[in-house]
């Protein structure tokens, strides 16, 4: 390719794929819609440097970069300063976890709710992939996640918003990148005398060329079928949702051939790649030297046995990955999935109709003008051209810095951050998100039940830039973040002197209202007036008699005999509350006995409705409100609230005087 000196200019990138089997750089720049690639370059390693897309040897892998890189500013005749990277999705952990939490009963499941829970399951996730570290292992950045299920007190239920339950769960699939791997990457770049302009995922470029943004919307799995392992991303709704990945790829169909034909790995490799072709034969050497030629229905067919296992085992994982359900459509990249036949295959195993599982190579990068070239447009291109698209659109570094309460923090950057995964990445226990109500007191009176709930907490406040928002609230370069953590509520508390102003029992006595004290006894044991209550605590009020009521009222009078709502009653009678009492002058004995013939002489009959029910009153001179009660059938004995009394309407008192054809009324009124 010719040189191109005067075409670079600031806005060039420089994307660079540092494979398993090799390296590829691709050097272009952005016009208009298109991206003009300038210079191209591959080699392979000559060593295992690279494992599995892990940097197990960072001096060879240096050493490959390094060829690649002089090469590239051969043809174009600059120095190269900066690179676009990627980690490849082999290396990425996922974990499965299943997450409980406990919900007050009476709360409304709200946003707040449901978010903490997920940051829950990302946290038990990080501690599950972080479990049984080595000690050269520097643990895991989470790069993205996704709720497949969601409970309600164990039932599977689509949404928890707005339910109320005792405990919600959700299914949290959460996937991290080693930060080792980052760490290696950074070091072989560096040591090829560059920094890192961006770092990506493997998953992530690939997807942004052969899924071009207005199709995110739609549920689609894209598969990166390499040498080694075979790389999946689900996108849905507009951004990647899971990764995942199987260590199997092409490098088992090329060592089906090896055994087959006893050729060696590279023989095999090429022997492969033919047979994908329309060519009809193909022609080699075994290890012994002995030459053949081949059909390539033949070869193919040694094939079909692992293309199935292959294909049915990235049909199991990208159904896994996406909530339990194949996607809307499969796009297949990379070298390993252009065997012959293999798409038909894959969608067999997925449940898909054929044209619903193609492979994106050609037609997605007709974006990409290769100039003078001779490189031929293919699947294996699509990963670094989507390092260089994403370095150039993105237009940011891998890391940013935000500042969480202060303490400045340096994240990776999944392009879909938010303050959730800020959060994760501190190991802020999601419980503090959480307002808990206070403890409630549990106790039991005479024999009935009561129940106090606790104060309610204050919820957790997250502000960005001194605004409210919420954990999924997005962030970028420099944002402030305060974590405000939430506040349970204080817990039921009651004394017995609060119980019983809370009760508050009271008596008439001569229609004014005098305070009933009783006396506390607490598990049997009499108490003080200033004793806390406590859970469980059985409580019996002894309300006191009429003569201690008396006494302590200083209304005890010889010369009076008491009634309780109307009946004759003696001292040690128990009083109960909204009690009325009343008390008649004595009579001497000649009084009485003068009564009493009196009575016999003067003693006359009335007739009164009471409650519009005739009734008749008779043996007594005069008569009062209270006299009714001894043949009217009005039971006072259980209170149920103030008795009301009335004569021809108006309101009396149990002593008012009633005449013959006076309406009487008598009922309960309920104490608000």
């Amino acid at each position: 390719m010719a040189k191109n000196n005067n075409k670079l200019n600031d806005n060039y990138v420089f994307g660079l794929d540092i494979g398993t089997r090799s390296v590829v750089g691709v050097v272009g720049y952005r016009t208009g819609i298109h991206f003009k690639v300038m210079a191209y370059a591959m080699v392979e390693h000559d060593t295992r440097a690279m494992i599995d897309g892990q940097i197990h040897d960072i001096g060879k892998a240096t050493e490959t970069i390094l060829q690649v890189k002089k090469n590239l500013e051969k043809q174009l005749g600059v120095t190269l300063h900066k690179a676009c990277i990627a980690a490849a999705g082999r290396v990425l952990k996922t974990a499965l976890i299943h997450v409980n939490q406990e919900m007050d009963p009476t709360i409304i499941i709200d946003d707040h709710h449901i978010n903490t829970l997920e940051l829950l399951g990302m946290e038990k996730a990080l501690q599950q992939v972080n479990t049984n570290l080595d000690e050269e292992e520097m643990g895991y950045h989470c790069v993205g996640y996704t709720v497949s299920k969601y409970y309600l007190n164990d039932y599977e239920i689509t949404s928890l918003k707005d339910h109320k339950s005792k405990k919600i769960s959700a299914d949290v699939l959460a996937t991290f990148l080693p930060q080792e791997v980052i760490e290696s990457l950074y070091s072989v770049v560096k040591n090829a005398d560059m920094e890192v302009y961006s770092l990506t995922l493997e998953p992530i470029a690939a997807i942004h060329v052969a899924i071009p943004e207005e199709f995110r919307l739609l549920n689609i799995a894209l598969v990166d079928i390499g040498a080694g392992t075979s790389d999946i991303a689900i996108t849905k709704d507009g951004g990647i949702v899971a990764y995942g990945m199987i260590p199997m790829a092409g490098d088992e169909l090329t060592e089906a051939i090896v055994h087959h034909y006893l050729v060696d790995f590279n023989t095999a490799e090429k022997i492969k790649i033919k047979a994908s072709t329309k060519a009809k034969t193909v022609t080699f050497k075994d290890v012994i030297g002995m030459k053949h030629t081949v059909d390539t229905d033949e070869i193919n067919q040694i094939l079909e046995d692992d293309s199935q296992q292959l294909a049915l085992k990235i049909a199991n994982r990208i159904i896994e990955l996406n909530n339990g359900k194949a996607t809307n459509a499969v796009f297949v990249v990379g070298g390993g999935g252009q065997v012959k036949h293999f798409t038909k295959v894959l969608s067999q195993s997925m449940g898909l109709s054929p044209d619903r599982v193609a492979i994106r190579g050609k037609e997605v990068l007709d974006v990409v003008d290769f100039g003078e070239s001779k490189i031929k447009k293919g699947p294996e291109l699509i990963t670094p051209i989507g390092i260089c698209l994403t370095g150039l659109e993105n237009n940011k570094h891998d890391f940013i810095q935000v500042y969480l309460n202060d303490e400045p923090i340096k994240i990776y950057d999944n392009n879909r951050l938010t303050i959730m995964d800020v959060v994760a990445y501190k190991g802020i226990e999601p419980k503090k998100f959480i307002a808990k109500k206070g403890q409630a007191l549990e106790f039991e009176v005479n024999q009935n039940q009561r129940r106090i709930t606790g104060e309610p907490g204050i919820p957790a406040k997250i502000l960005l830039n001194n605004e409210e928002v919420n954990l999924t609230t997005k962030i970028k370069m420099h944002d402030y973040i305060t974590v405000i953590e939430a506040k349970n509520g204080k817990d039921a508390n009651l004394s017995t002197y609060q119980l019983v102003k809370t009760l508050d029992l009271k008596v008439y006595f001569d229609e004014k209202v005098y305070p009933l004290v009783p006396e506390i006894y607490v598990n049997e044991i009499l108490m003080t007036m200033n004793h806390d209550i406590k859970n469980n605590d059985i409580i019996r009020l002894k309300l006191p008699s009429l003569i201690n009521f008396l006494r302590k009222h200083d209304l005890d009078d010889f010369q009076y005999e008491y009634y309780i709502n109307g009946q004759r009653s003696d001292e040690k009678s128990c009083l109960a509350d909204l009690d009325h009492i009343t008390r008649r002058e004595k009579k001497s004995q000649n009084n009485r006995e003068n009564e009493s013939d009196e009575v016999e002489t003067t003693g006359k009959c009335i007739y009164v409705s009471v409650n519009e029910t005739p009734i008749k009153l008779e043996g007594k001179s005069n008569y009062v409100f209270v006299d009714i009660f001894d043949v009217y059938p009005f039971d006072l004995s259980k209170p149920q609230g103030n008795v009301v009394c009335k004569i021809n309407k108006a309101t009396a008192s149990y002593m008012g005087e009633i005449h013959d054809g006076d309406h009487l009324e008598v009922y309960w009124e309920q104490i608000s």
